[in-house]
């Protein structure tokens, strides 16, 4: 009996994957817990909606991330640290710091996970930042520390 998966199911497929599973299979266990529905033309075509919609938004959401990606790396960022007089920092500029001087400068929320830096940052001076906002987009740009 041909299926569609409404959910993953262990050692037999994804959610939306099409399978052939044995007529006792499919009746006695998928059916009866909602994990699948029979494959007919309705259903087929409307999965088949479901994935060009899902393509169409991960394409949509690569756009926006190369976008704003365009617009951090065009931006000059700096992030204010209290500083002794040899340059040494007291404490450090964190990710949390680096993305709150992101999202003032660019006007969009990111996330301090999605920050990364070489190294810990505990002196004045300009350091190499990442930010992963897409599993195919990075966007590279330098931090200033100054003192304040």
């Amino acid at each position: 009996m041909r299926l569609i998966l409404l959910r993953d199911v262990a050692s037999l497929g994804r959610k939306g994957e099409v399978v052939d599973v044995a007529d006792g299979y499919a009746r006695n266990f998928l059916l009866p817990r909602n994990l699948a529905q029979e494959a007919n033309r309705g259903a087929l075509a409307v999965l088949g909606e479901q994935k060009k919609a899902q393509v169409r938004r991960e394409e949509e959401a690569l756009s926006d991330a190369r976008a704003l990606a365009d617009r951090i790396e065009a931006t000059k960022l700096a992030v204010r640290a209290r500083a002794g007089e040899n340059g040494r920092l007291f404490g450090a500029v964190t990710n949390a710091d680096v993305a709150a001087a992101i999202a003032a400068a660019v006007a969009v929320p990111i996330d301090k996970h999605k920050v990364e830096l070489k190294g810990q940052i505990k002196s004045l001076g300009s350091y190499p930042v990442e930010v992963k906002l897409h599993k195919s987009v990075v966007a590279k740009t330098t931090v200033d520390v100054i003192a304040g």
